[in-house]
């Protein structure tokens, strides 16, 4: 398709967007009175409409029937996880018995490297991105620690050749290689955070694999942005937190993944608590822990049942959107965003765009470097009511989202920018 830089086009655009109904469904943020547009979605999605009667729901089972809400009213408790965990399958690409939903992502995170890091004399290493999102790299140093091991020797980070940005799959596969035989996890994110790069989750996993090593991901920026198959590429583990692109609001319960095959194994530790020991005899209070045969087993506290009303509101969405077709209008809305970019930043070139120009290489998040007076650039965009990101030194963040945003909002955006530049 040859874009057009026009209001006209991307209203076009807008007028044959078959999801552009589910806009409406969804709260629009404001600035100083005024509609704002909002590419924010990869820090924190907006909140759909229907949250509120989900989380009153929740409210007023608690309020007619006290503890007794876990097994009375239109959707006991103790249930509450079958309505959540079906909408998660095809999102994440699993069964429905390798998903949970459970704590925050750090915490998850945390609790599946107790499973998969076991460290031994000779494999003991990580490898990990370089410049891993921090609470990421806060973990394994940590896990490393509590080993009794030095972080500078355990953990090794894959870095972009010279002069690039990038980390590529060869680049990833070449230090497993070096490493092979004193791996125990390969631990990386789906999409970095910072540059919008989507890492090649299959064939991180096979080399991982074929090095004797697990393979883990934090998917923090991938789950509801990329398509995922976590189960047919064996992935061992995964986290993720559901506010970003899943909308389930601020410090929203999180997910996590384990793969089929560890779901009954017997020798993987883990740290067990009350909710993952077997729903059959979880209220005869015995004293011996009977795992859950799925991924709930790694559940240990009772469900926070407002926050899951909050994630189950947002799903039921995904759902009715379906998957794919949001997939399709993403790229659409990237590719679209990436053209407008492209025509702005010429014929002197005034920001590089860091994020992957393959499509099967980014999700929504583009990222642009910005040459000059960055910050200057970024703190006009509010005040002219586009909510973005910045990271140090130079970058702005941008993430239109295919359940709310639109072609329109892409153009209006890059013509704010090219104003902006050029006064900058």
């Amino acid at each position: 398709m040859k874009h057009e830089f026009t209001l006209e086009y991307a209203q076009a655009l807008d007028s044959q967007d078959t999801l552009s109904h589910f806009r409406a469904q969804f709260y629009m943020p404001y600035f100083q009175g005024k509609h704002a547009t909002y590419f924010l979605g990869n820090s924190l999605g907006l909140q759909p409409k229907k949250t509120q009667d989900e989380v009153t729901n929740i409210m007023e089972n608690w309020a007619h029937f006290g503890v007794e809400g876990f097994f009375l009213g239109k959707d006991p408790w103790l249930q509450y996880s079958k309505k959540i965990t079906p909408l998660l399958c095809d999102i994440i690409g699993a069964k429905e018995e390798e998903l949970v939903t459970m704590n925050h992502l750090t915490v998850n995170l945390h609790l599946l490297m107790l499973s998969f890091y076991q460290p031994t004399v000779t494999r003991y290493k990580i490898i990990c991105e370089a410049k891993a999102f921090p609470s990421d790299q806060y973990a394994f140093q940590s896990q490393v620690k509590l080993h009794g091991l030095d972080p500078a020797d355990a953990i090794i980070e894959v870095f972009p050749k010279e002069g690039t940005e990038l980390i590529t799959t060869e680049d990833i596969t070449a230090v497993i290689e070096q490493h092979k035989d004193s791996i125990a996890l390969v631990l990386f994110s789906g999409i970095n955070y910072y540059t919008g790069q989507v890492f090649d989750i299959k064939a991180i996993t096979k080399a991982a694999h074929e090095a004797g090593a697990y393979a883990g991901f934090d998917l923090a920026h991938a789950a509801g942005n990329i398509k995922l198959q976590l189960h047919d590429w064996q992935v061992d583990f995964a986290c993720w937190c559901n506010y970003k692109y899943l909308n389930s609001g601020p410090g929203a319960v999180a997910g996590a993944f384990i793969h089929q095959k560890h779901l009954n194994n017997h020798n993987l530790k883990r740290l067990e608590g009350w909710w993952g020991n077997d729903a059959g005899n979880r209220f005869k209070m015995a004293s011996t822990f009977t795992p859950t045969p799925t991924a709930e087993s790694w559940a240990m506290s009772t469900p926070p049942m407002m926050l899951l009303a909050a994630h189950k509101a947002s799903l039921e969405i995904f759902a009715a959107a379906g998957f794919d077709n949001l997939l399709k209008k993403s790229k659409a809305l990237s590719d679209y965003l990436f053209f407008v970019l492209n025509h702005i930043n010429q014929p002197i070139e005034k920001f590089k765009i860091i994020t992957p120009s393959n499509p099967d290489e980014r999700g929504c998040q583009v990222s642009l470097s910005v040459h000059k007076n960055a910050k200057a650039v970024f703190d006009s965009l509010l005040p002219n009511g586009v909510f973005a990101d910045w990271r140090e030194p130079n970058v702005i963040r941008i993430a239109p989202v295919p359940l709310y945003n639109s072609f329109e909002e892409i153009y209006i955006f890059a013509e704010l920018l090219q104003h902006i530049l050029n006064v900058a």
